[in-house]
């Protein structure tokens, strides 16, 4: 692009001096030469050029920089929206890269814009509102944000995000039988491969909890195999924390699913330390991991106390196939921006 820039500063030059020269040398009959009109049309033509090319070629000059981060990214977008603020899809968007950089009071600020956009109608603000409201307080499951969830399968029945934390929250409150109404309707909308496992995991628990019954054999090594066990370390890099005090949060979450992590543990900051989490982890009573799915563990020094993350916390992350791994390694190597 630097060389296209020059070679065309070079041509226009060439231009300018083609018009220009002749009227700086004077015309036949005339006494002086003809300065301002070369001035002008050396004007024109490098002023007009340029302008020109903006507007007519197809560069996207707009674009951000190859270096760009996500949060320039997102911080460009809300700029976007402060001079198109009843743009709806584009609050969505804002609230779901919120929700991705694990901002969780800013997402739910978009989602609620979205929402008065809407006047109260869409499933997707809805259901990011409650997703909002649950990972920065989880007792909000029994409040605003379960009956945000209620609201939106009203909207729509089939929403399948509305249909999952819909079933999560019947389970909590236990209303079984809705709760795998829920699920066995999820499962009837063809989900991904690697969430199938998981619902026809949950559905067979609530028919074992329905019927009375003691869990199969085959349901009870499965939950057996369902474990991640991870040994967390703190590399020589990262600044040591101010005080033991900062709580070390271990999260299990799915990486084809950005949302509520399927498991958490709150730990104290000692090291090194090895941590296992399994079903009874589980931050949404009957959303947890299956054996055989690839999950990201995710380690994280909390130095406010808050299980948000926040600048400057210290962080490690490494992937994981549930049941197939033993002990992994975690190393906390990094720190939020």
């Amino acid at each position: 692009m630097v060389t296209f820039i020059v070679l065309a500063a070079a041509l226009t030059l060439a231009g300018v001096l083609a018009v220009a020269v002749p009227l700086l040398r004077g015309r036949s009959g005339a006494g002086a030469p003809d300065a301002w009109a070369a001035l002008g049309a050396a004007g024109l033509l490098i002023v007009g050029s340029a302008l020109l090319y903006a507007a007519w070629s197809n560069w996207p000059w707009r674009a951000p920089a190859p270096g760009s981060t996500p949060q320039t990214m997102v911080a460009h977008l809300a700029r976007q929206l402060e001079h198109d603020p009843n743009n709806s899809a584009g609050w969505l968007m804002l609230g779901r890269s919120y929700l991705v950089l694990q901002e969780y009071p800013l997402a739910l600020r978009a989602y609620e814009r979205a929402d008065r956009l809407s006047g109260g109608r869409n499933v997707e603000a809805l259901t990011g509102e409650a997703e909002a409201l649950a990972l920065s307080d989880e007792s909000e499951l029994d409040g605003r944000a379960g009956r945000l969830i209620e609201r939106a399968l009203v909207i729509d029945p089939d929403s399948g995000k509305a249909l999952f934390f819909g079933a999560a929250l019947a389970e909590r409150r236990g209303d079984l039988q809705l709760a795998r109404t829920r699920f066995a309707r999820l499962l009837a909308m063809n989900p991904p491969p690697n969430v199938r496992p998981l619902l026809e995991q949950q559905i067979s628990a609530l028919d074992e909890k329905l019927s009375g019954g003691a869990p199969a054999p085959a349901a009870a090594a499965a939950q057996a195999g369902a474990v991640v066990r991870v040994y967390v370390s703190v590399a020589p890099s990262v600044p040591p924390a101010a005080s033991q005090a900062a709580p070390l949060f271990v999260f299990v979450r799915d990486p084809a699913h950005p949302g509520p992590p399927l498991a958490v543990k709150r730990l104290e900051s000692r090291f090194p330390q090895s941590v296992s989490l399994s079903a009874s982890d589980a931050v949404v009573p009957g959303r947890a991991f299956a054996p055989g799915q690839n999950v990201q563990v995710v380690a994280r020094i909390a130095r406010s106390g808050n299980p948000v993350g926040a600048s400057g916390d210290p962080y490690g992350e490494v992937t994981y196939k549930v049941g197939q791994e033993g002990v992994t390694s975690l190393v906390i190597d990094h720190v939020m921006p």
